[in-house]
């Protein structure tokens, strides 16, 4: 195997749904899935065993946070990120450039890449294409994704155009920079795969020159970035509608930092395979629970007595064992294991949603599976 491979197994009759299954060096991954965010070679709050529990099948890294901590040069001669990690399944890492730009007054962009001071100790550091497919190809990841800016919003369409353009040249240069390293001793990957970022903001046209411009370089998946970053709702679900049909049908398409339980299954309609967001473990570590009758903070007076698992319907080994009192009790002591037990429920909750929208993709009830999810999920607790 020199990359993935990508099979379509189901289309949905009525949407743009569909399931299948990508196969990278580290095993298979069904899709549409949902990929849980391991910012610094770690799912917060959760180990690698309960992941493997959940059966998640590939994590996220992240480039900027492992440049700057422990170092890629550290985990290149440790064996790479999968070993450093203990983790034998899929690992996709992002560019750094979403982390970039979010540093704000702290970052230069340029031609040549990047310049910023690091959010650890200030020093002065530099992210281009090259060296961020330097630093992936030394971690070793199955997944690498091009070096991109992520078009802020707002932005007017001359500011969103001259952003895409400067994408698809750093894109152009990451295939080149990837293609040389790959196979030499400076990687660790087994058989790595690149990924290019459609951006171009809210704007349609912006999108389809996007993607056109990087069809003309060929990445073996193409992702929807620059979303999530503001916009309202409406906005990233139209942006998606178009763009998501017009990306290549024989190509894993993935939607770049989105999103609520909804947002999956509005995006996966529309044509998605694959999501991340730290929103699971992330809401998780401040006591907001997602469930199938929607959010619960579990930090709520109302549930000091309450002897009922987080979500009814869910089979996770913490629903299974400890109730919504218990787990409030923690929180306000102040326990580590309160982050941990709502950490791996919601990871749980995502998973699931994610099997039972491939299941339903395959029965050809996805709409139906749409419709209830989101009349349930909506429901307020």
């Amino acid at each position: 195997m020199e990359q993935l491979s990508f099979q379509i197994e189901y289309l949905d009759r009525e949407t743009q749904a569909r399931a299948g299954r990508i196969e990278t060096a580290h095993g298979i991954i069904e899709t549409p899935v949902f990929m849980p965010v391991g910012t610094a070679g770690t799912v917060k709050a959760i180990t690698q065993e309960m992941l493997e529990q959940l059966d998640a099948r590939i994590i996220l890294g992240n480039t900027y946070h492992l440049f700057l901590r422990p170092g890629h040069e550290t985990i290149f001669n440790l064996g790479g990120l999968h070993r450093f990690i203990a983790w034998d399944r899929s690992i996709l890492t992002d560019s750094g450039g979403y982390q970039v730009f979010s540093l704000g007054d702290l970052r230069k962009i340029r031609e040549e890449g990047v310049e910023f001071r690091s959010h650890l100790d200030g020093s002065k550091c530099f992210i281009s294409p090259e060296v961020s497919m330097r630093i992936q190809h030394a971690l070793g990841s199955d997944i690498v994704m091009a070096f991109d800016e992520c078009t802020p919003y707002p932005a007017t369409m001359q500011e969103a155009r001259k952003s895409l353009e400067l994408t698809t040249r750093w894109a152009h240069r990451s295939r080149s920079e990837f293609n040389l390293l790959k196979g030499t001793p400076l990687s660790t990957c087994r058989a790595p795969s690149l990924f290019g970022i459609i951006q171009g903001g809210v704007y349609a046209d912006l999108r389809r020159e996007s993607l056109d411009q990087l069809l003309e370089t060929g990445f073996e998946g193409y992702a929807i970035g620059g979303l999530s970053v503001g916009e309202e709702k409406a906005h990233m679900y139209d942006t998606v509608e178009f763009i998501a049909p017009l990306m290549p049908t024989d190509k894993p398409r993935y939607l770049m930092g989105v999103g609520t339980p909804e947002d999956l299954v509005e995006s996966v309609a529309r044509g998605v395979d694959m999501f991340d967001c730290v929103m699971p473990t992330r809401n998780a570590r401040n006591g907001q629970v997602f469930t199938s009758a929607g959010k619960l903070n579990i930090r709520n007076a109302r549930y000091a007595a309450d002897q009922a698992p987080l979500d009814q319907s869910c089979e996770c080994a913490v629903c299974r064992r400890y109730s919504r009192a218990y787990i409030r009790h923690l929180y306000n002591s102040g326990e580590i294991l309160a982050a941990t037990l709502c950490s791996y429920h919601n990871i749980a909750f995502y998973l699931d949603t994610m099997r039972q929208i491939r299941q339903s993709i395959a029965l050809g009830e996805f709409t139906g599976f749409r419709k209830r999810f989101l009349e349930s999920y909506n429901h307020q607790n």
